[in-house]
């Protein structure tokens, strides 16, 4: 089936079926960014898919990010991500005969600029010993090590972007949305939000949401964790438009794959009893200040290593009232695991 946005002879107004619910917002929502520096401590007030997975993976991950907002150091990956993401939402602004390998290719050095002028930070991923920045006239200038860090990195995106086009024709698509922040409130109370890559909707009105992954996609018998995030933004999107998104599809540019799924009720209903479970279990760690580390494989790669006690740091003074700790009455532990919600 081939999914288009708009009608024979339509604008292509990014302003599609599913604007009215929600803004466009570049890249990522402010919402969703570690700190950059000094923060006010905050009382979550709302769930998104990353830090639903955060307090899966470990609950005091969540509370650095969540309420203590402790900065993080920027990651090439991440930022190559971040940087792919822009020159696919841009590409669309084309004409769909113009929508070319080279014409994305060409895209990269401004979308890197832009980026780079928002968040001055991500110089320091190439910075050269003297502490140089790495913006594409560095690399055109200079024939230092930093240059040619950055030269390679931007090659990477290329090779990223490139391999887009042999996954997917966007000659043939028109997406509804691009970027889209989502936002709803479930009838407890609980506000979901999240970051939509890309809404196409069929002539016949059927939704599809893509997500791209530069990395690599799991093996099978991970694919439900990354799932997870397809299943939240179906979720948010059926309780706005009251319609269950025909199609999840995940687009790993990193090994060239397309994971799909086709979600029934059923399958949100249960997301939503799990993301239920989960806030209560956050809200209660909110109210006792007891977030407990959760080591794992992936203690390796987090930043806050020196205030975690299981590297023998001590972390901060919680800034946040704490009242007396009650019976938790959710189905989550204080690890974040999941007891009898499927």
């Amino acid at each position: 089936m081939v999914f288009r946005s708009r009608p024979p002879g339509g604008s292509g107004s990014r302003r599609g079926p599913l604007s009215v619910a929600g803004r466009r917002v570049s890249v990522m929502s402010t919402s969703e960014q570690p700190a950059a520096g000094p923060a006010v401590a905050r009382t979550p007030m709302s769930l998104s898919p990353s830090r639903a997975s955060d307090f899966m993976q470990c609950p005091l991950l969540y509370r650095f990010r969540v309420i203590d907002r402790l900065p993080e150091k920027p990651s090439a990956a991440a930022t190559r991500g971040t940087l792919v993401h822009a020159v696919l939402e841009r590409l669309f602004d084309a004409p769909a005969a113009e929508r070319t390998p080279p014409r994305a290719k060409s895209l990269i050095p401004g979308q890197w600029d832009r980026l780079l002028a928002s968040r001055p930070e991500l110089g320091e991923l190439f910075a050269d010993a003297a502490g140089g920045e790495a913006g594409t006239e560095l690399a055109a200038a200079d024939g230092g090590a930093a240059a040619e860090r950055l030269a390679t990195w931007l090659l990477e995106a290329e090779a990223l972007v490139e391999r887009w086009f042999t996954l997917e024709d966007p000659t043939r698509l028109e997406p509804a949305e691009r970027e889209l922040f989502v936002e709803t409130e479930l009838a407890s109370g609980l506000r979901l939000r999240g970051v939509i890559d890309r809404v196409d909707v069929a002539p016949t009105g059927e939704v599809r949401i893509v997500d791209y992954k530069t990395g690599k996609a799991p093996r099978p018998e991970y694919s439900e964790g990354a799932l997870f995030q397809m299943k939240f933004y179906a979720l948010v999107v059926w309780r706005l438009k009251n319609v269950v998104p025909r199609r999840l599809q995940l687009v790993y540019l990193g090994s060239g794959d397309v994971l799909t799924y086709d979600p029934v009720e059923a399958d949100l209903l249960r997301v939503e009893r799990k993301l239920h479970a989960l806030w209560d279990a956050i809200k209660l760690a909110t109210e006792t200040g007891e977030w407990r580390p959760r080591p794992t494989k992936l203690c390796g790669w987090c930043d806050h290593q020196a205030v975690c006690p299981e590297f023998g740091g001590t972390p901060p003074v919680y800034p946040l009232p704490v009242v007396p700790a009650r019976p938790a009455a959710g189905a989550v532990d204080g690890q974040g695991r999941m007891d009898g919600v499927d």
